[in-house]
């Protein structure tokens, strides 16, 4: 495996996974078939794993990109698709999912340890012009969520911090802390679509006057407060993911990844993306359907309209049944799929 990109490495140790891994050393995650469907891995459950595979249309010798390594189960299956001559680049900027990449003893594979807007820079980086199929995933892995340090559980205490790489200009302390009741409420009506965003946003002001916000559950405090009864998880949920796309700038960084695929991608190439919350997939839908992240239909004379890609499925494809028996965090996914034109 090739890897460039930023140089910082992660120095947290995962004793859990370590002591698996060392079980299989030939493979970098321990992999469980269930009913001959879905693949776990302890690191992360790969959502849609068949359907995105299948999506690709994978050719023994194409160039594909997963944008989102995450804990590589997607790049996995796309390696064990390719043939010798084929190439996978995966982009990721979390140091934690680079030390899982660095079990993968693959030349095929090139990690690219920088944010996935960077598409268009780093494939020319490495001579590659066009490719045969990109994959997105757009959802915190599971070891984002259960990873108390990182931030970004409502279920365990730790720092206020939500970044998804080193490279993140500011974490979620700096946000609640600092942001006016003004820029806080746009953030949670827009981002977390809350509906109570005004009052949340003022009483986060007063609260840090008190004491400065730290760790999520500082902000838990605050949030139980003003949670509906019976919908406190949801409204936890709201907040944080609110939060997390400011931190990371994840919509801003959506739009320049859409614009750059069809420049990227070859005649036919496959596009294949994972969202799991309403203001993803309306950026991915406008984009397939119109050509621009707005939605706003141009057409030529004769009444055609102008876009470089075409959705292969009318709908998106959800999670079957069975999965959301195995990962219930599968349940919000949608997946589009679409080819370049």
């Amino acid at each position: 495996m090739t890897k460039i990109g930023y140089s910082k490495r992660s120095q947290k140790k995962r004793d859990n996974f370590d002591k698996i891994a060392s079980k299989h050393p030939t493979i970098f995650c321990k992999f469980v078939y269930i009913s001959n469907f879905s693949l776990l891995e302890t690191y992360h459950v790969s959502i849609m794993l068949n359907e995105c595979i299948d999506g690709l249309v994978i050719k023994p010798d194409g160039v594909y990109v997963d944008v989102t390594f995450g804990g590589g189960g997607h790049s996995k299956a796309i390696l064990e698709k390719l043939g010798p001559n084929g190439k996978l680049f995966a982009f990721d900027q979390d140091p934690d999912a680079w030390e899982q990449a660095e079990k993968i003893d693959d030349e095929r594979l090139t990690l690219i340890t920088a944010n996935f807007k960077h598409l268009e820079k780093y494939l020319r980086l490495h001579g590659i012009q066009q490719v045969n199929g990109i994959l997105a995933d757009f959802g915190v892995s599971s070891h984002q969520l259960d990873a108390a340090e990182r931030g970004f559980s409502t279920r365990f205490n730790g720092p206020l911090d939500m970044r998804m790489g080193p490279s993140a200009a500011s974490n979620a302390a700096d946000i609640l802390n600092n942001y006016s009741a003004k820029d806080l409420q746009k953030i949670f009506g827009m981002y977390g679509e809350i509906k109570n965003a005004k009052t949340l946003s003022e009483v986060v002001v007063q609260e840090r006057t008190k004491k400065p916000l730290e760790t999520t559950e500082d902000f838990k405090q605050i949030l139980v407060k003003l949670a509906p009864r019976n919908r406190e998880f949801k409204y936890f949920a709201q907040a944080f993911q609110a939060i997390r796309i400011e931190v990371n700038k994840e919509l801003e960084v959506i739009e320049e990844f859409l614009l750059q695929c069809p420049k990227v991608l070859q005649p036919e190439g496959r596009l294949c993306i994972l969202s799991f919350h309403s203001l993803e997939d309306r950026l991915v839908k406008n984009f397939i359907k119109t050509g621009n992240i707005e939605g706003k239909e141009k057409k030529d004379l004769f009444g055609n309209v102008l876009k470089p890609m075409e959705s292969v499925y009318r709908k998106p494809i959800i999670a079957s049944d069975q999965e959301l028996k195995i990962n219930s965090r599968s349940r919000s996914a949608k997946l589009r799929i679409a080819f370049n034109k």
